[in-house]
């Protein structure tokens, strides 16, 4: 069988929105390839990849986001429109760097299972390592909590900035028996991070039924269903649970259009992690959240994406 590898050259804030809008038009298998990968060091030199990476498997700047299409007579059309959804990011304030679309044909071979090179164990906080589902990994130390992830299906890896201090937020402030409520789960990677550090009860929810069902699979894959609820569901419209703590990584406009509702789904004392927000949002949503009755607790900048955490 043949295919066509599109490859899209942006800059990483437009990274995960490139990979759900190639996911959802029937890309088998994202992979990228970012060049400051070479030289990143998480905050502090704590944390990081725990493998060497080649330079040859980067592009020379920015990053590359490469998606593989079957050749068929709507393989045309298909990026035509994959181009213009990403072009639309811009309404969205999402930077894509001088944008530049190509297309190679590969043969399967080539790509079935090269791209898994792409992905290694990524340690991301005190606790949590981010694992592909095909690497043999042995934790470091007996509290090392290991969430397992599979690259290839929709939402991302869990390494992306915004995803990484959301769960270094819940690694802070989810205690054991916590009810959790995940807005826009995505993957359900901060669910599993969630029900990992012991909470009793984790709801996640997802407008997207791609989401839903990737986030399904994934609560299964790391042994957290009996835990984690996943449901298709409009942020936290008709939710009248009542959460220790409420994480929502998603863009800062979807935020801020229900932070005022928030508290609502929210015991006293309770924690709103936020994030998916640009540096240029990052006050906007700080007084919404204050709008909203709520106290800032903290503000945490990682390659010019924000996370707050307020308490009600």
């Amino acid at each position: 069988m043949k295919w066509s590898e599109i490859c899209i050259e942006t800059v990483n804030d437009a990274v995960e929105p490139i990979s759900n809008i190639l996911h959802e038009a029937g890309a088998s298998g994202v992979v990228i390839e970012d060049r400051a990968e070479l030289d990143k060091k998480r905050e502090g030199g704590l944390f990081g990849e725990l493998y060497e990476l080649n330079p040859d498997d980067y592009p020379d700047e920015g990053v590359a986001v490469k998606a593989y299409l079957p050749v068929n007579s709507f393989l045309q059309e298909t990026v035509e429109d994959i181009t213009e959804a990403v072009k639309n990011l811009a309404a969205y304030q999402i930077d894509t760097g001088n944008l530049r679309v190509s297309v190679n044909e590969v043969h399967e071979e080539d790509w079935a299972t090269a791209w898994k090179q792409y992905y290694n164990p990524v340690k991301i906080s005190e606790k949590f390592t981010i694992v592909p589902t095909w690497e043999d990994y042995e934790p470091f130390s007996t509290d090392e909590l290991i969430i397992e992830l599979d690259p290839g299906m929709a939402f991302g890896t869990g390494t992306h900035p915004t995803t990484v201090m959301c769960l270094q937020a819940l690694e802070r402030f989810v205690k054991a028996g916590d009810h959790v409520v995940d807005v826009g789960t995505g993957s359900g990677v901060l669910a599993i991070g969630a029900a990992l550090l012991g909470s009793s009860k984790v709801t996640a929810l997802d407008l997207d039924e791609v989401a839903v069902s990737a986030a399904r699979q994934n609560t299964a894959l790391n042994k957290v269903e009996n835990i984690v609820s996943v449901s298709k569901n409009n942020l936290i419209d008709g939710l009248d649970d009542h959460a220790d703590v409420v994480v929502a990584n998603i863009l800062a406009e979807v935020i801020i259009s229900f932070t005022k509702d928030v508290e609502t789904i929210m015991r006293p004392g309770g924690y709103f992690i936020a994030s998916g927000i640009i540096g240029q949002k990052k006050e906007d949503v700080k007084q919404a959240m204050t709008d909203a009755g709520l106290i800032v607790e903290e503000t945490v900048v990682m390659e010019d994406w924000v996370c707050i955490v307020a308490k009600k």
